[in-house]
């Protein structure tokens, strides 16, 4: 089928690759003509892995076509996915003007029956007002439906998830768009739930929000562990075997970060306030986590009199390993404080260097530098802290810290090391939620 995928960000150049992978012919459409001579000279914008090397096939086998000219690109589209950004608001709710913006487009550029498909993250009964506004600006006489399909892919394994996706959900109002996005999704071989559209849109905020309460619940956990003396990893093993529960999402940390969680819990609690109700678990989430995020920073702080002029190691900057996403990352909000006290700061991290340059705050006080390797970050380090457990981190031992740290004091935001092993090399070592 003729797809057009609408945004070439995380959701929808992931979307447009592998829609073309399962044979569909797919044009990828954005604004930025940088971005898309990049993608056509086989360079993905983003880090994602076997993204690259999936997109070149396609683009090379002709399944594949990246353009700035949306008019065309809609003009003759059996099916147009909506991946734009939907950034959240100081509200906390969901912007939706790169939305309307699409919308008004193909209202004026389609020239056949089309199927609008919104698979950005979206307040729930935007489905049904997209479908108003496009019929209010409807240039011809063709018959456009709106229909919700919303992305469930992980940073870091978004091909394997959307290739791999336990389940696809579509939400329609009719049989027509039924059975187009069941032909659409046919190839991939994967089960297909089937819901209305406003039942399709909940479906994405629950599922991402139950999410955020088990990482914040766990963090909330092994604070609590922390003072009665207990071990948050011995805990999440007992835990993991109970089926109800499950094991994953069970690590505890310093928060959870990027594009989703942080933006989606947000958005479900402005939507419930709109409706005079109050989400008090999801509430209850995001408070945890924002507490969370420095709990590692206040411990140094109540343990050094002060960190100016003291050369402070930050292993990891993107908010996981596997994605160069800052977005919400914790290393962004300690490093900030970091700076202002006057730290000299050796951040390394293997992928997000160059996206956190971009974005780091002036320095009022403190300086940061971009070390090429975690060992050279932690040479004559006067504290460090662990903020994403790269693999290439987690390849440091407790000697190193011990033999190349000034002085050995480690705050470890995603509890690799053993603190047996830490102390018998005569690391002072502090993690979350262990003794």
């Amino acid at each position: 089928m003729k797809l057009t995928v609408v945004g070439t960000g995380y959701v929808g150049l992931v979307a447009g690759v592998c829609f073309a992978e399962k044979g569909h012919d797919v044009v990828c459409v954005d604004i930025d003509d940088e971005k898309i001579e990049k993608m056509k000279s086989g360079v993905s914008p983003i880090y994602e892995t076997g993204l690259e090397e999936l997109m070149r096939e396609n683009y090379a086998a002709g399944r594949l076509r990246f353009t700035t000219d949306y008019a065309s690109a809609y003009s003759n589209a059996d099916a147009i996915f909506i991946g734009v950004g939907t950034p959240e608001q100081p509200d906390g709710s969901a912007n939706l003007s790169y939305i309307a913006t699409v919308a008004r487009q193909i209202a004026e550029s389609v020239e056949q029956d089309c199927l609008v498909v919104v698979k950005s993250t979206v307040p729930v009964g935007t489905g049904g007002k997209v479908e108003q506004f496009i019929h209010d600006f409807l240039v011809r006489s063709v018959k456009v439906e709106v229909a919700s399909n919303p992305e469930f892919l992980a940073q870091g394994t978004a091909v394997r998830d959307t290739l791999e996706a336990a389940r696809i959900i579509i939400g329609t109002e009719s049989e027509w768009a039924k059975n187009m996005l069941e032909k659409i999704y046919e190839p991939f071989g994967l089960p297909v739930v089937s819901v209305g559209r406003k039942s399709a849109e909940m479906i994405k905020y629950a599922s991402n929000d139950f999410l955020a309460l088990k990482i914040s619940y766990m963090n909330d956990i092994a604070n609590l562990c922390d003072l009665v003396g207990a071990d948050i990893q011995d805990v999440a093993k007992g835990m993991s075997y109970d089926e109800r529960i499950g094991a994953k999402f069970l690590n505890a940390g310093i928060g959870y970060g990027g594009s989703c969680f942080p933006k989606d819990t947000k958005a479900l609690k402005f939507l419930a306030h709109q409706h005079g109700y109050k989400l008090r678990t999801v509430e209850a989430a995001v408070d945890v986590n924002t507490d969370q995020k420095t709990l590692l920073y206040k411990k140094a702080d109540q343990r050094l009199i002060t960190f100016d002029r003291l050369k402070v190691a930050v292993l990891g900057l993107t908010y996981k390993p596997g994605t160069d996403d800052l977005r919400e990352a914790p290393s962004v909000d300690n490093i900030k404080l970091l700076l202002h006290r006057g730290a000299e700061i050796h951040a390394y991290d293997p992928i997000g260097a160059g996206s956190f340059k971009k974005i780091c705050p002036e320095q009022e006080r403190g300086s940061i530098t971009y070390p090429k390797n975690a060992l050279s970050a932690i040479t004559d380090a006067n504290v460090c802290f662990i903020f994403t457990e790269w693999n290439e981190i987690k390849k440091l031992t407790p000697v190193d810290y011990k033999k190349k740290m000034r002085t050995p004091l480690v705050y470890d935001g995603r509890n690799i090391y053993s603190p047996a092993e830490m102390k018998a090399a005569g690391v002072e070592y502090y993690s979350i939620g262990r003794e």
